[in-house]
């Protein structure tokens, strides 16, 4: 099924209702798995944002030194880590803008079928 929104040919078109209403029903279908990966992706960076700390912790109590260069190593032995938290939250942000998008769809789909309707009463 093509989406409305990659091309839609106006309110005369031959299957308009049918297409806006498999739109909004997609829509809606991908919106409610956006739910669960944001949660997902949440999770993610939660804990590779924990890993990071946690790291980062032990090698300064595991480094000898003074305060300035252990802080320099446990940050340097947390680099995998802190570039883990970075893709996760990344992929958060990537999952917040996609259902940003599935949103705006879903409001230029709506706004879609209120004009078919209008023209439906007109017509009648």
């Amino acid at each position: 099924m093509t989406t409305l929104s990659k091309g839609w040919n106006g309110l005369n078109s031959a299957n308009t209702i049918t297409d806006t209403i498999g739109e909004l029903r997609y829509l809606q279908t991908e919106m409610a798995k956006g739910v669960q990966a944001l949660f997902d992706a949440e999770v993610k960076l939660a804990d590779a944002e924990h890993a990071y700390e946690r790291t980062v912790n032990l090698s300064f109590l595991n480094n000898t030194g003074i305060e300035k260069e252990r802080t320099a190593r446990s940050k340097l032995d947390a680099a995998e880590e802190r570039l883990q938290a970075d893709l996760a939250k990344a992929s958060l942000n990537r999952v917040r803008a996609k259902l940003k998008m599935l949103e705006l769809q879903q409001l230029s789909t709506q706004t879609i079928s209120r004009l078919i309707e209008t023209e439906l009463k007109a017509l009648r």
